[in-house]
């Protein structure tokens, strides 16, 4: 079924002070970290959806305006250092696109949401200054779609939900807590400088989507077959899969050795059932960007709370006919040891090596040219597992659909822990829709 939203009323909303709290000094600016940088110069979009009754959107105005007292760089703009050399976050309480919508139907007329409904339920970025925005729609049913969508310089997943959490709690009329850590000086390059790993062909280099012509001419595909899936993956199915992916793991000695996580099993299991399902040729080598977030890697440790960006990616990669014709086992120890290499030291090694060795130019993505939007033969994966999405809570419950927002981008895939509580993962999931059938018929089964 179609869907038409129409937009009922669109505003800057700024922080709203008390009169115990201070305001930012005029023209305070933030320094884009090493790990801001890093990351796409786009926006990260996520949705929750509510039962009926629901809160006014009133109400969710003031607890927003409440919540950017202590996340003003949402309330900021991107401009210019002093020295017009680099980026910065100013903190000007300009404000944050605040959207009011409604639609036409039921929510679960529209359930599952497909890519035109997403679309229509995400405020579009184009063209705008603002560094986040929210879109509430209200259905006939009562329900209600809370669509946040912020730029991905200012925050990572990790700290665009807690900001959801602290929202919620200002709607509530609750203490925001924790408070965010803001300090993005704490990334201080070493004395001398240790780089140890080969960052320029990694962090960089993996950076820039070099445009393919020949394998877009072989693929006959486009945007328009892009769909996404998601898959509900049960706590029993797990539990075979993880004793698979275990079965070959030594034993613990001294505590050195542990048994490999949910998030690594399931991550290989679909690695190597996209690698199936796409057909892919057997010396073909495929790998996965994984996001691995460094606040507990890092030593000391850097806070949960910490709001920006740390995280940097994982590349496990394998030729496509050892990842499908040995174990499962195999492909999670492929995938185990790439994430375990992003320890501190890699962390820290990466800090010393943007400081002098990574310049702007090193950051442009080229995405031009492209006829088929996909990372083919290479997937990309991100965990959302320890977000606190069912803390989300505006005043009448916990959501009972938080999901990401999707573009016409195939071989994405997030991890999203169920809302049954039971243990249960879904897997959301982009690909053309001629592997749909495909992927339906094999992602529950365990290959060897």
């Amino acid at each position: 079924m179609s869907i038409k939203v129409e937009i009922v009323d669109s505003k800057l909303v700024e922080p709203i002070y008390n009169c115990d709290e201070p305001k930012p000094v005029p023209n305070t600016f933030i320094s884009l970290a090493v790990f801001d940088k890093i990351v796409e110069d786009d926006y990260a979009s996520f949705l929750y959806v509510y039962k009926p009754p629901n809160p006014s959107n009133m109400l969710f105005e003031q607890g927003l305006r409440k919540a950017l007292v202590e996340y003003p760089e949402w309330a900021g703009r991107f401009s210019a250092s002093d020295k017009g050399e680099e980026r910065v976050i100013l903190l000007n309480d300009k404000g944050m696109r605040f959207i009011e919508a409604t639609a036409d139907c039921t929510v679960d007329e529209v359930i599952p949401f497909n890519l035109a409904t997403l679309s229509s339920l995400n405020p579009s970025e184009r063209g705008i200054d603002e560094l986040a925005l929210v879109q509430l729609t209200r259905f006939t049913c009562g329900s209600l779609v809370v669509f946040f969508s912020g730029s991905h310089m200012v925050a990572d997943g990790a700290g665009a939900s807690q900001f959801a959490v602290s929202w919620s709690q200002a709607c509530r009329g609750l203490e925001i807590h924790p408070r965010p850590l803001h300090d993005r000086n704490i990334f201080v390059p070493r004395d001398p400088p240790i780089v140890s790993y080969d960052h320029k062909n990694v962090e960089v280099a993996k950076r820039v989507i070099n445009h393919n012509e020949l394998m877009d001419q072989l693929l006959p595909y486009s945007a328009d077959d892009v769909v996404h899936h998601k898959a509900h993956f049960t706590p029993e199915f797990i539990a075979k899969l993880k004793s698979k992916a275990n079965s070959s793991v030594p034993d613990i000695v001294d505590g050195k050795r542990r048994p490999y996580s949910t998030f690594e099993s399931l991550v290989a299991h679909l690695w190597r059932t996209m690698a199936k399902v796409r057909g892919l040729e057997n010396l073909q080598t495929t790998e996965v960007k994984i996001s691995v977030n460094g606040r507990r890697r890092l030593k000391p440790c850097v806070p949960d709370e910490y709001f920006g960006n740390l995280i940097l990616a994982a590349f496990p990669q394998s030729r496509v006919n050892e990842l499908l014709q040995k174990s499962l086992s195999h492909a999670t120890e492929v995938i185990h040891d790439a994430v375990a290499k992003l320890n501190s030291d890699y962390f820290k090694s990466f800090i010393d090596f943007a400081k002098n060795n990574m310049k702007n130019e090193d950051l442009i993505l080229d995405e031009q040219g492209w006829k088929v939007p996909t990372v083919w033969p290479n997937l990309e994966v991100d965990s959302w597992l320890g977000f606190p999405f069912d803390m989300v809570d505006f005043g009448f419950g916990k959501p009972y659909i938080f999901m990401p927002a999707f573009g016409p981008w195939e071989g994405v895939v997030y991890l999203v822990p169920s809302l049954d509580g039971d243990g249960s993962i879904d897997v959301y999931i982009t690909l053309f829709k001629q592997h749909l059938n495909l992927f339906q018929e094999n992602c529950f089964c365990i290959i060897n």
